[in-house]
């Protein structure tokens, strides 16, 4: 007997072992150069890798698009390999353009790039409100939360799914997931679908469901919530007063519901709750609400990405420096729309040069980006005929 469990002891370790040897993921990340899998944290306008443009130039929404890939963006490219990209009006100019720099972008590198939208349906919506393009136009979500129409709520999620996924687009920046709590919330309001948790979970989750329909994949926003602040945290400073049990009971339902429904991403707010933390640091850089309680206590797996952090209320107190480093320490795993990408980039990879982060946290995101894009695009050509 002692024998027998000895043998199954060791069948079990040589198999474990193998396993792990053979995850193509691992061994694919175990390959790649730190500026590689620093590249993949970073979800970027394509405006960023034109180094003639300054970086106002690039966070201005109206002008200095990219719209091509040319020799130049390459050559930046090789030396700042940011992984994937969101796209913004002034990238787009008409359908076919979409189409065609969509693959460009994806086809950069041998990992493919995921390409990130604003389309949440309603006032926030890319194509949508492109003159260019002719497609459905829906109201704000608070209309159709007002219905309580499950089956309109799903439609939208599929038919926003459907023209994202023939234009080539992989993730939606939706849907807001936040509770629409406070009256004089000026930034969320009718972008949310209701001021019932329950009815916002409920509802968001269809829309996930829709867009999931169509190969798109949803990413919840804005984690713990945003719903019950007075100020825009694109213009500073934004806090919200509750207590944790207030947002266990409030905030964190619709987020709760998307963990269970296996979502993929989850975006990050920008907004203190120093009744939570005693202090005034924004979740995206708090470690108690990305690792311990949106990781440890709540269980989600997925891909965690800020918010964009050129908003003021990221830009305005913290260095281009230290933000994303703040956030990496924290447990985010992707970084949007740094305020300067190639400063945040250099100072990244200085950082865990200097062992001020580990190149193991590093791993750990890039290897939950990977699995997502294998996953996705199977870009290793596993199982392929």
């Amino acid at each position: 007997m002692r024998k027998f469990s000895f043998l199954l002891l060791l069948s079990a370790y040589i198999c474990l072992s193998f396993s792990a040897v053979k995850d193509p993921v691992s061994l694919y990340i175990s390959k790649m150069s730190l500026r590689e899998k620093v590249g993949q944290l970073y979800v970027i306008r394509p405006d960023a890798l034109n180094k003639k443009l300054t970086s106002e130039e690039v966070n201005n929404h109206n002008n200095n698009g990219v719209t091509e890939i040319t020799s130049d963006i390459k050559k930046f490219y090789e030396k700042y390999p940011a992984g994937n990209f969101v796209l913004f009006g002034k990238n787009i100019t008409d359908p076919n353009q979409l189409q065609i720099f969509s693959d460009e972008l994806h086809n950069l590198s041998q990992i493919p790039s995921l390409l990130f939208i604003d389309e949440e349906g309603g006032s926030v919506s890319r194509l949508a409100n492109h003159e260019a393009f002719v497609l459905p136009r829906f109201r704000n979500m608070k209309e159709l939360g007002d219905r309580g129409d499950e089956l309109q709520a799903l439609r939208v999620g599929q038919t926003i799914g459907s023209y994202l996924n023939f234009y080539g687009l992989d993730v939606d920046f939706a849907p807001v997931c936040d509770v629409n709590s406070n009256p004089e919330n000026p930034i969320i309001g009718p972008r949310a679908f209701s001021s019932n948790p329950s009815h916002a979970a409920f509802l968001s989750m269809k829309v996930l469901q829709g867009l999931r329909d169509e190969n798109i994949e949803g990413c919840l926003k804005h984690f713990p919530g945003h719903g019950d602040t007075r100020t825009d945290s694109h213009k500073g400073y934004t806090e919200c007063l509750k207590t944790l049990e207030e947002l266990r009971n409030c905030e964190l339902v619709p987020f709760i519901a998307g963990i269970e429904n296996d979502a993929q991403f989850i975006m990050t707010a920008h907004v203190a709750y120093p009744n939570v933390t005693k202090d005034n640091t924004p979740a995206t850089l708090s470690t108690y609400f990305i690792t311990d309680l949106l990781r440890n206590e709540m269980g989600y797996k997925g891909i965690i990405i800020t918010d964009a952090m050129n908003m003021d209320a990221i830009a305005k107190y913290y260095s281009e420096d230290t933000a994303a480093i703040l956030a990496i320490q924290a447990g985010v795993d992707m970084i949007l729309m740094p305020n300067d990408f190639q400063k945040s980039f250099d100072s990244v990879v200085k950082a865990v040069k200097s062992k001020k982060i580990k190149e193991k946290r590093i791993d750990e995101s890039v290897y939950r980006i990977l699995q997502y894009k294998q996953k996705h695009f199977n870009f290793l050509n596993l199982n392929r005929e």
